[in-house]
């Protein structure tokens, strides 16, 4: 059994996938890479396939009908056999000195007498044309160097959350909490490191500037003017995490940092969704705002009341063109969260 199991999803990557991919074999025969192809209509498929010649102790490729990422991390799970699992997007690299650290740490950590579920680490916004680049940091939140479980996790600042590029998950916990990203769907991302965390009890956090998350290309899908072309995924997504949500409340409540965590987290994907709608200027967007707060409300009136009359929901919903600017203030909320560009 391999250590760590890494799934790289690829769509249309041939211009960036070997930097990546390069970045990821400095780990050695520890690692399992897992290419997903999802349906490229570039050389992406024969670069994955001259990887696993050249490496196939190492390298998989997986070929399969694009159904987007949320499928493509899917498939990377379906194949993993590595006792970890991380995902790491292919305009993405990782930092050899703290790969290495990482993978000395899990190995210590895979014969202890306690599971580690996740494994936390920092990660770096490589943004184009940024020389100071910004890094997502958890030194002051989390404890280092020891395993600790919910209730040893300090506050948590606004803007401070723990995104794909942190995590690495214990490959089991994924495939026994039934996790599955929709399909064809943008921003699944937030669902993975959202949903698997009722089941995870003991972390470890290295502060090591791990994961490079590259932030520049047009067509990204966390540039603002996709996002808001992309906007009903984004709203599909944020409803599934409320579902999600609505459906473990006994479990949240019974652990009170994890689920003040998660609340917190729900309410900034709410912002987010509801900013880009205002920021987009039409009716029809709107309105759907207005019909997200519904969905809300009919889903758990309770969490309707905190979500609405907290700090940011309370910005999200005051009536006319001065209080649709006064949400907009509260974009530079959602671009610490998102790194918009």
């Amino acid at each position: 059994m391999k250590l760590l199991t890494i799934t790289v999803p690829c769509y249309n990557s041939e211009s960036y996938m070997k930097n990546c991919v390069e970045s990821l074999l400095k780990g050695g025969e520890d690692v399992e890479i897992i290419i997903v192809n999802d349906g490229s209509k570039d050389s992406t498929a024969q670069i994955a396939d001259e990887f696993v010649k050249q490496y196939p102790t190492i390298v998989k490729a997986v070929h399969k009908e694009n159904g987007g990422h949320g499928s493509a991390v899917n498939a990377g799970l379906d194949h993993a056999t590595g006792l970890f699992f991380k995902v790491v997007d292919s305009d993405d690299w990782v930092k050899e000195s703290a790969y290495k650290e990482i993978l000395e740490t899990l190995r210590e950590l895979a014969g202890g007498e306690k599971s580690l579920d996740m494994l936390i680490s920092n990660f770096v916004y490589e943004k184009e044309g940024v020389k100071r680049k910004k890094v997502m940091r958890y030194h002051r939140t989390l404890p280092e160097k020891e395993i600790f479980t919910w209730s040893d996790v300090k506050h948590f600042k606004k803007g401070q959350y723990i995104l794909m590029h942190s995590v690495i998950f214990r490959t089991k916990l994924l495939k026994e909490c039934n996790l599955r990203l929709p399909e064809n769907t943008f921003y699944v991302d937030n669902i993975f490191v959202f949903e698997p965390l009722p089941y995870v009890r003991n972390m470890y956090y290295l502060d090591v500037n791990f994961y490079r998350y590259y932030i520049g290309r047009e067509d990204q899908s966390v540039n603002e003017n996709v996002m808001i072309s992309r906007i009903d995924q984004q709203i599909l997504v944020n409803k599934l995490m409320i579902d999600f949500y609505v459906a473990h409340r006994q479990i949240l409540a019974g652990n009170h940092k994890m689920g003040k965590y998660m609340f917190n987290y729900l309410e900034i994907i709410t912002t987010v969704s509801s900013v880009l709608l205002i920021r987009s200027g039409t009716e029809e967007n709107l309105e759907k705002k207005k019909e997200l707060w519904r969905y809300i409300k009919s889903s758990d009136k309770l969490l309707y009341f905190r979500l609405r009359h907290g700090i940011m929901g309370n910005a999200m919903n005051l009536h006319g063109k001065v209080g649709r600017d006064i949400s907009v203030a509260s974009y530079k909320i959602c671009q610490k969260f998102f790194n918009f560009n």
